[in-house]
């Protein structure tokens, strides 16, 4: 595909904040940069010459598409936490080796997806997304096939090595399938096919490991990624913002303190939630008491006040601009840690820790919208030229942290037992709350 960009020399803007593709005037040029800066804005052309016009109804294919490839990406990070026992008794391991599979995922995700957006950024979009995905398919079919765990763990890091890249350049169709109106309602939309995934994916691929065996999970998500594929091929726009700084450049985005502070709160959220949700299954069987029949219908139901949680986090993202949205979630982060100490007693009131663990679901994902506003935000603001990278850095936060609480969560387990993961996760919690307590928003992004 032919690519023309807009040069420095002609425009007078400097290297890291060149627009999107096409040859520009000037004028034009300033109007493609301050649609950056908002992130969403008027929706562009989906073909060459053709004027954009904003779009009205908010699914339409593309996004439903762009939502669905989400659920995917859930469906294939979460399977574990719902086949964890089954895999462990098919290959003859531990549950906490393959527990050890969810740290080891988040690992591999965290650095790959910063650096597969950077170089994304340089490269047609569709054609990139396409072979992200064809990548994703490939995994998954090695995980269907592993004769043991180390297939099994080279596969799983394929699938990590691209998950967070692909969700990134999800993120970059915003101005070409919604209005601006609806910035973060795509933003809470797209996150919230992980919450979907939870929902219904993960338990209906429990139920189909505990019928046809763990296996059959995988065959699942492989067949609904080929039909995936062809919906992407179909109706998602082919047009191409590239932009002409280079690959280390765009890593100045890490110098600015407001971008350093939001990671670190993500990182801390997740890593709260994971400590426990990790052995989410054993948490339900052995402390809560669900009989393993029904471990599936609890999964279910903690899936959707995860979904809940997602959804009202587009809201909460609405609550100003730029590092408002997660400085506004310092209450939450200290709701949080007290529920997660509670969690201790679960198993002396196994309803009460029912309820509690669906409280928990609830507030598990408040902080995506938020933080990937402040990202867009800032980076829009500030690094004009690193929008790809900025719209890579909740997923890498966010697994970060996977990494970080699963990994605490394995040793509490192993050392102290499901008892005290709430209380491990509760430390994480308020190190979150301390974090976005350096965050200062300025009247302009409070909205008064």
């Amino acid at each position: 595909m032919a690519e023309t960009h807009t040069q420095s020399t002609t425009t007078g803007i400097p290297q890291d904040t060149q627009a999107p593709q096409g040859t520009l005037t000037p004028q034009d040029t300033q109007n493609a940069t301050s649609d950056q800066r908002h992130q969403v804005g008027q929706p562009h052309s989906h073909g060459s010459g053709d004027n954009a016009v904003p779009h009205q109804r908010f699914f339409t294919p593309a996004v439903v598409t762009l939502i669905a490839l989400s659920f995917m990406l859930g469906l294939s990070e979460f399977i574990m936490v719902g086949i964890l026992p089954q895999i462990a008794r098919g290959l003859s391991i531990s549950e906490v080796t393959v527990g050890n599979l969810v740290s080891l995922f988040a690992v591999a995700y965290a650095p790959a997806t910063p650096i597969g957006s950077a170089l994304s950024a340089r490269f047609p979009r569709f054609a990139t997304h396409m072979t992200l995905v064809a990548v994703f398919l490939v995994g998954n079919i090695l995980c269907m096939g592993a004769p043991n765990y180390p297939i099994l763990l080279i596969a799983r890091m394929m699938i990590a090595l691209v998950a967070g890249t692909t969700v990134a350049v999800s993120m970059t169709y915003a101005p070409d399938v919604s209005s601006a109106a609806n910035r973060t309602r795509f933003i809470a939309w797209v996150f919230s096919g992980f919450s979907i995934a939870s929902v219904v994916g993960v338990p209906v691929g429990t139920w189909v490991a505990g019928t046809f065996g763990w296996r059959a999970a995988f065959a699942l998500i492989v067949v609904l990624t080929v039909a995936l594929m062809l919906a992407m091929v179909l109706v998602l726009p082919r047009n191409s913002h590239p932009m002409t700084i280079g690959f280390l450049p765009q890593f100045r985005l890490f110098a600015d303190r407001r971008i350093r502070l939001g990671v670190l709160a993500v990182l801390f959220g997740a890593a709260a939630s994971y400590v426990f949700y990790t052995y989410l299954t054993p948490i339900m069987r052995d402390e809560i008491g669900i009989p393993q029949r029904f471990v599936s219908l609890g999964l279910m139901v903690f899936g959707a006040a995860c979904l809940c949680s997602n959804l009202y986090s587009g809201r909460l993202a609405n609550r100003g601009t730029g590092v408002a949205p997660l400085a506004r979630i310092r209450p939450i982060y200290l709701m949080q840690a007290v529920l997660l100490c509670l969690l201790a007693f679960a198993k002396l009131l196994p309803v009460a820790g029912a309820l509690l663990l669906i409280v928990l679901g609830l507030f598990m994902y408040l902080q995506n919208s938020a933080s990937q506003v402040l990202y867009m935000d800032v980076a829009a603001q500030a690094h004009p030229g690193s929008m790809n990278l900025a719209a890579s850095l909740n997923s890498m936060s966010f697994n970060i942290g996977i990494a970080l609480g699963s990994a605490v969560g394995g040793v509490v387990n192993d050392e102290f037992g499901l008892t005290w993961l709430g209380p491990f996760g509760a430390v994480f919690a308020l190190l979150a709350a301390l974090t976005v307590s350096g965050l200062h928003p300025t009247r302009a992004e409070l909205g008064a």
